[in-house]
């Protein structure tokens, strides 16, 4: 377009001059060779800008017949290098399409037509077409070349981690990860692995500068950085709490103040001033956490801050943080446990009752029978409320990649990420009840299975083990009734399923009576 307007302005300029000498008549005498000669100023300014074209055209050819060589190589070789490129891209849409055989035939053809050091892809090309003809090895071999190339370095630490991690070979995929990550912080996968092996090592500094990289180079948004730099302070802190008070008491409270919602965060740094007489910061610490989530590990560090203090004094605490958080379950369970220290049975009871109407699950039916057999000492309605326990949902517990924990950990101890354990409810038991007009056969079962140890920190049971039959959990039980009675008996084959262990017991007569016949899945 610019191009365009200058040439209209030069035609332009030119129309004016034209019209300038033609309103001012006159006459050009030059005299050469003992000749002269007498032309009118128009002919004379005319004849000027021919000679002048003559000699611009003239020009023109003789450059164009000069670099004619060149301009004839020239063509050819941007026509072979657009067959190059041509046929690079049909081999990438090939190999990403999973066809290896045209990968290599548009391999070959575009390293034919187009030189690998002026086009890199060709490497990537390659190896993709060794990878899908199953010739991993020549494709590493690929690879690792690559790395040599400053251009082509993160490809080729790309392509051999994902060979580590295909051959199983974490050490040497967190290897290259790490590589790739000192070079380009920015890469995700890169960063991650390396995060991974940080956090499994326990090098809780490195894997904090590192996450502070990713925040630097907007890999990840400033609050998941906060997350990450929470969590990982919170484990230094744990790590620290034994060699150095200190530094993890400084650890767990910029933890806590980078998520303040965050329980194991705010336990550990309310702990931390606990150990150091400072009862008034760790008690504000857990109560602001208490307000943005609930936790019983809160409630059990706030209820006995002060060791020395009486029963009496751990309830008002307990009712304190119920004034904080009401109409919550975890409020109404706090109180309860601390009534029942203080033998205050009437306020445990009614407690706990609104914690079950609250939130129906496994606990608040175990701690009213705890309550019960305190203050009655009636065992028909402790079993009953065991029996409900039994089929009520079970209580909240650290929950990562299946496995369920007691305590929070940093990472998963299945896949090592970051920040794996979330507070929640495993799967919850099948606890209906089933009516049917048909007779339903309970299996009988050799023995029951024998228990895990108490002791242990982490169940490496998966969510999904919940799911099993209900009616195998109910028939060990029974195995153990009956074993614990002497009779030695097994559980056989019935048309009618026996009553549950924990049933207080029907009367023979009145069960007799019961139509449509049920059995409970537990």
């Amino acid at each position: 377009m610019i191009r365009i307007l200058a040439f209209l302005a030069v035609v332009f300029a030119l129309g004016l001059g034209f019209a300038w000498l033609a309103d001012r008549p006159g006459e050009m005498i030059v005299t050469f060779n003992g000749y002269q000669y007498q032309v009118t100023l128009m002919v004379a300014a005319v004849a000027i800008v021919a000679v002048v074209a003559a000699v611009m055209i003239v020009w023109w050819l003789i450059k164009s017949l000069w670099n004619s060589p060149y301009t004839i190589s020239r063509y050819f070789r941007v026509r072979r290098r657009d067959r190059g490129y041509q046929a690079l891209s049909t081999g990438m849409i090939a190999a990403g399409a999973g066809d290896g055989a045209l990968a290599r035939k548009k391999t070959k053809e575009a390293a034919k037509l187009i030189r690998s050091d002026q086009e890199p892809l060709i490497n990537l090309l390659d190896a993709q077409a060794s990878l899908l003809e199953g010739d991993h090895e020549g494709a590493r071999e690929k690879f690792e070349r690559m790395i040599d190339d400053p251009e082509m370095r993160l490809l080729g630490l790309r392509g051999l981690y994902l060979e580590a991690e295909r051959l199983g070979d974490r050490n040497a995929a967190r290897h290259y990860a790490g590589r790739a990550a000192a070079a380009a912080p920015q890469l995700a996968w890169a960063a991650e692995s390396t995060l991974e092996e940080l956090t499994e090592r326990g090098d809780w500094d490195g894997a904090l500068k590192l996450v502070e990289a990713q925040k630097s180079t907007r890999q990840i948004e400033r609050d998941a950085a906060n997350r990450r730099r929470a969590v990982l302070l919170t484990a230094k802190a744990q790590a620290l709490v034994d060699s150095d008070p200190n530094a993890a008491r400084t650890a767990a409270l910029e933890a806590n103040k980078l998520a303040p919602d965050f329980a194991p965060a705010a336990v550990i740094a309310a702990n931390l001033l606990f150990r150091q007489n400072d009862v008034r910061k760790g008690s504000k610490v857990l109560e602001t956490a208490w307000r943005a989530e609930p936790h019983p590990d809160i409630a059990e560090l706030y209820t006995h801050a002060r060791p020395g203090d009486a029963v009496l004094d751990r309830l008002n605490r307990a009712k304190k943080l119920q004034e904080l958080k009401k109409n919550h379950a975890e409020s109404s369970m706090a109180v309860a446990r601390a009534a029942l220290d203080a033998q205050d049975f009437s306020t445990a009871r009614r407690e706990a009752e609104a914690a079950i109407r609250m939130d129906r699950r496994e606990g608040a039916y175990l701690l009213l029978a705890d309550i019960e057999e305190a203050e009655t000492g009636d065992q028909g309605k402790v079993r009953q409320l065991l029996s409900k326990a039994v089929r009520a949902p079970r209580d909240p517990a650290w929950v990562a990649d299946g496995v369920v924990s007691e305590r929070w950990a940093p990472v998963s101890p299945v896949t090592g990420k970051l920040d794996a354990f979330t507070w929640r409810a495993p799967m919850e038991r099948l606890g209906q009840l089933i009516e049917s007009e048909a007779d339903v056969a309970v299996p009988a079962i050799s023995a029951a299975p024998s228990a895990m140890p108490a002791e242990k920190a982490i169940d490496i049971v998966p969510d999904a083990a919940a799911t099993k039959p209900a009616a195998e959990a109910s028939n060990g039980m029974e195995e153990e009734i009956a074993a614990a009675s002497g009779d030695g008996a097994a559980v056989e084959h019935a048309s009618e399923p026996p009553p549950l262990p924990d049933d207080p017991g029907v009367a023979p007569e009145d069960q007799a009576e019961k139509s449509p016949r049920r059995f409970r899945l537990f």
